[in-house]
């Protein structure tokens, strides 16, 4: 599954820490030919003979033209199988989403778009630095949901500071009546750094409580729950079988390839004679990566061989924040000796956690309970825990 990562945004919003980058002009077409190499190159290197999915992130990458984002999926095409109906995302803002541009992103290849919404209140969004409206928002929802029916999800943020539990439930009232069959939400961390962070550090905005947010989460779960969402991940909720193929494939711990500025990848370089499973991360700065993806072929800043427990620590960190959780299956794929069954089903942490009803362990694997996903970090290091003595 390739990601390729647009790092460039008109505005930087007051709660971003990401790898973004706000110039007054990108030379796209250098851009996208260092996207299309790097593509080529590390697909050549994993020597991956079908890909699931594309998620084109960012940044804002609907600022990009189609003509790039056809490269790089021409470039995909032509380095592995794209089966026709592979899923394609787009992550977009409401602000760069006319009806004309969205449709050439259909005819590019795109297949499914993820629209930040955050909020859909404009005092909310002056606050999170939005580019955008409310009304805004909702225009853009609606042209996408015209061109990609059923394949249109929304990005919400709760836990603003000074925002209510009445004002969350109003914001999520609206959401439901405009969204399609995927929402994820996200709660807002104050990030070091940032403008937000800032303001809420020298008292300018109050921080809400953990109980609070805590609140807020239970909310959104029950109400979506009651509009026919599955509540298939921490953070995303799909109806009508709508779920993320490229999200899912991310937390089962396939592999991944990541391109582009600050992208990350998981991948076996077979290529050059690899056996084992490397994390990747491309070079941050956007000017550094074209040079050394002109010069070497791609920018990876950093590899690092990732050793079985590694592997299995990741499997499991990001397999539980799924409602499936780590199947037998999946865990036999990187651990054909140890069990499930064997490091879990043991006295310890986890049956200790299963017997408070956070986990269940049984013909299915491991996995959390509607209780134990609202708090999953703080049952993790137990499990970890337990995962590194055995």
């Amino acid at each position: 599954a390739p990601c390729p990562q647009w790092p460039y945004c008109r505005k930087r919003c007051s709660y971003c820490n990401f790898n973004t980058y706000v110039v007054p002009a990108v030379d796209e077409a250098a851009v996208r030919s260092c996207l299309v190499r790097e593509a080529q190159t590390l697909l050549r290197l994993s020597q991956v003979h079908s890909v699931s999915s594309v998620f084109f992130g960012g940044g804002t990458p609907s600022l990009a033209s189609p003509g790039t984002v056809a490269a790089v999926l021409e470039a995909v095409a032509a380095a592995a199988h794209l089966p026709a109906g592979a899923e394609v995302t787009l992550e977009a803002n409401p602000s760069s989403t006319s009806t004309s541009r969205l449709a050439g992103f259909r005819a590019a290849g795109v297949n499914r778009l993820s629209i930040g919404v955050q909020s859909l209140d404009d005092a909310e969004l002056r606050m999170l630095g939005r580019e955008h409206t409310a009304a805004e928002a909702r225009k853009a929802v609606e042209a996408a949901r015209g061109l990609f029916p059923g394949r249109t999800s929304i990005d919400l943020l709760f836990g603003l500071p000074g925002q209510s539990r009445d004002a969350w439930a109003q914001r999520l009232e609206a959401a439901l009546g405009l969204c399609d069959d995927h929402i994820s939400l996200y709660q807002l961390t104050l990030e070091r750094g940032t403008a937000l962070a800032a303001q809420v550090r020298g008292g300018a905005l109050p921080e809400p409580s953990q109980d609070v947010l805590a609140d807020m989460y239970h909310t959104a779960r029950t109400v979506l729950a009651a509009a026919s969402f599955r509540h298939y991940e921490v953070s995303n909720f799909a109806r009508k079988g709508a779920l993320s193929t490229h999200n899912l494939s991310y937390w089962r711990a396939d592999q991944y390839i990541g391109v582009g500025p600050g992208a990350h990848g998981r991948f076996v370089p077979r290529g050059e004679g690899g056996r084992s499973r490397e994390a990747r991360v491309q070079i941050l700065e956007p000017a550094a990566w074209m040079r050394e993806v002109q010069s070497q072929g791609h920018g990876t800043r950093s590899r690092v061989v990732l050793s079985p427990l590694e592997q299995l620590e990741e499997l499991l960190t990001l397999g539980l924040r799924t409602d499936e959780g780590v199947t037998h299956e999946r865990w036999g794929h990187f651990s054909p000796q140890l069990s499930l069954q064997a490091v879990f089903g043991a006295p310890g942490e986890a049956r200790a956690l299963q017997q408070q009803g956070w986990l269940v362990l049984d013909s299915g694997g491991l996995r959390c309970t509607w209780a134990g996903l609202a708090v999953l970090d703080s049952l993790l290091p137990d499990l970890l825990w337990q995962l590194q003595r055995v």
